[in-house]
């Protein structure tokens, strides 16, 4: 007898069950005219979960609800399923990789396309958030992938199956290609996952968005037209407002209203002389006579109240051994720096010709510190000792220049690559 899932056939959610079901062998079925907003509204539903939310699956022992939880059970309905590892580390990794995938992919995309499609409300300030967010999640997914196929092991296991499930919907209508481009890893390993026979089965062919979906205006409602009252007209009683009643909303897959972004302290700073894009967009469009115009227009521009200057040093240069992986741990950081974009700029150099490789960086921020909510967020500022950088200096005023410039030799070594944050 197959086991009931309730919900619609393209809700992701369901995909979690639905594909781990043929991964394991176990008989589950959607539910004949399912209708969101209709069936999930029913007395019979709310029985089996009060909240009205899908999916549900109905069980010979009772209804599960939750769609990690419900696949967690369709997986363990076989024995040694392979979907959950060979051994405990296996199995508490992919758990961390299932928790991961709800708490920061999840949960970002959501917070970016729901408000789109109309079925939260829309703040850009919430919008900027969530996809600051959720590119420092996929920054970190992408250093994972730079080394691995699957998530755990060698091969496909239930975080996978999440993990897929909760990225498609960001590629089927908000990451479009330049977005995604810049995790090349996690786009490799989602086109991987979507094409398993297992999963084209359910998801059936995956397209990625070419344009992010537009925001849905919810049309305004009429008025009426105010009625003219006779002169001979009683006049009526004024009587009390009733209160509005609350608007019922569609029931909601898993997820969360994005909160509004709370203003930057940053932003609460004296002006400052300086305008960082202004000097971006010098640094961009500089090239030739680098030294002439960009470095100098940079002095002229620096303003050293209102923002400061930092070098930073990787302190485990030892373990730089491999090129590819040294250069993928600077880019795995700068993507995480995203959240600084509107406060920032940075260098950073990986230098030498032969391993071990050495990592050294020049930021720009707002203020005379290191902001905290850089400190707090990006955990890879403690991989470096920070210096702050006195331009009184000489020498390391020059050496600022050095580092913006990508001057070579640096310090006497080659460069072997320099990457830039603007």
């Amino acid at each position: 007898m197959p086991l009931i899932l309730y919900a619609g056939k393209t809700n992701k959610n369901a995909y979690k069950t639905q594909i781990a079901a043929e991964y394991s062998g176990v008989d589950v079925k959607l539910a004949e005219n399912f209708e969101m907003g209709v069936t999930n509204k029913t007395h019979e539903f709310l029985k089996m979960n009060p909240i009205g939310k899908v999916p549900v699956l109905e069980t010979p022992e009772g209804p599960v609800f939750e769609s990690n939880a419900i696949a967690r059970y369709v997986t363990r309905l076989k024995a040694d399923n392979p979907l959950y590892g060979s051994s405990l580390i296996d199995y508490a990794r992919i758990e961390q990789w299932m928790d991961f995938a709800a708490t920061e992919i999840d949960a970002g995309i959501s917070k970016w396309l729901y408000p789109r499609l109309g079925y939260q409300l829309y703040l850009p300030p919430a919008e900027e958030a969530a996809v600051s967010a959720l590119k420092r999640a996929l920054g970190a997914l992408n250093l994972h992938l730079t080394s691995n196929t699957y998530l755990v092991g060698h091969s496909v296991t239930l975080a996978d199956i999440i993990m897929t499930c909760n990225l498609y919907p960001g590629f089927s209508h908000v990451m479009t290609k330049s977005f995604t481009s810049e995790f090349p890893h996690v786009e490799r390993y989602f086109w991987t996952m979507v094409n398993q026979p297992n999963v084209k089965k359910v998801m059936g062919e995956v397209k990625q968005a070419e344009s992010v979906v537009p925001v849905t205006k919810k049309p305004s409602q009429p008025t009426e037209p105010a009625k003219s009252k006779s002169k001979d007209e009683p006049k009526k009683e004024v009587q009390e407002k009733e209160p509005a009643k609350p608007k019922v909303e569609p029931a909601a897959e898993e997820g969360e209203a994005p909160k509004p972004k709370p203003k930057n302290p940053l932003d609460l700073l004296p002006p400052s002389k300086m305008i960082i894009d202004d000097w971006k967009r010098l640094y961009s469009n500089t090239k030739t006579n680098f030294r002439e115009v960009a470095i100098k227009g940079f002095w002229e521009m620096y303003d050293p109240e209102g923002y400061s200057l930092w070098f930073c040093d990787y302190k485990y240069n030892d373990e730089n051994t491999v090129s590819f992986v040294t250069l993928n741990k600077v880019g795995g950081f700068l993507q995480r720096m995203d959240l600084a974009r509107k406060y920032a700029f940075g260098k950073m150099l990986v230098i030498g010709s032969e391993p071990p490789f050495k990592v050294k960086g020049l930021w720009l921020f707002r203020g005379q510190e290191i902001p905290q909510f850089i400190i707090d967020e990006c955990y890879d500022m403690e991989l470096y000792e920070w210096t702050k950088v006195d331009i009184s200096d000489e020498a390391q005023k020059e050496r600022v220049s050095q580092m913006i410039e990508d001057h070579e030799p640096f310090e006497g070594d080659a460069l072997l690559d320099a990457k830039c944050f603007k």
